[in-house]
């Protein structure tokens, strides 16, 4: 599921989609390319709204295996069932199939973001795999396209 940020952060976004995921039954690894911002976010899921807690562990630390949500930079070390992308961290379309879901929150006034999710975009149907597109142009998310799965 490609998310085309233009009004909403990452860090929204991830709020909406995350509990979902958890509601669900899913671990979840959050992948990133920027290791501070991933200690930001890190943090900002101890330190923000009672309300707002995601269990969650950063990459490296001895509960790894355990955590439903961990924040990295490599492979998936939690067993997950979801990946989320950020900072435009990648996947493979072999890593991919194997998940229930993958999430690539992207920034659309970011011409090297928006590049980059084209390009997994191609590489993950190109494969096979399923694909869905949403916007946030209008205000509210709206799927604008999908590929289904070969």
């Amino acid at each position: 599921m490609f998310y085309h940020l233009t009004r909403s952060t990452p860090q929204a976004t991830m709020a909406t989609i995350l509990p979902r995921a958890l509601s669900a039954g899913w671990k979840v690894m959050l992948r990133g390319t920027d290791l501070e911002a991933l200690q930001n976010l890190d943090t900002a899921l101890w330190t923000d709204r009672d309300d707002s807690f995601l269990p969650h562990g950063l990459a490296g630390g001895p509960h790894d295996a355990m955590q439903p949500i961990l924040l990295g930079q490599g492979a998936i070390g939690n067993a997950a069932e979801g990946l989320m992308l950020v900072d435009g961290a990648e996947t493979t379309p072999a890593e991919a199939a194997n998940l229930q879901r993958v999430w690539v929150l992207f920034d659309g006034a970011d011409d090297v973001a928006l590049a980059g999710a084209r390009r997994l975009w191609t590489a993950l149907t190109t494969a096979g795999l399923a694909a869905q597109y949403w916007s946030e142009e209008s205000g509210r998310w709206e799927k604008k396209t999908e590929k289904a799965a070969r």
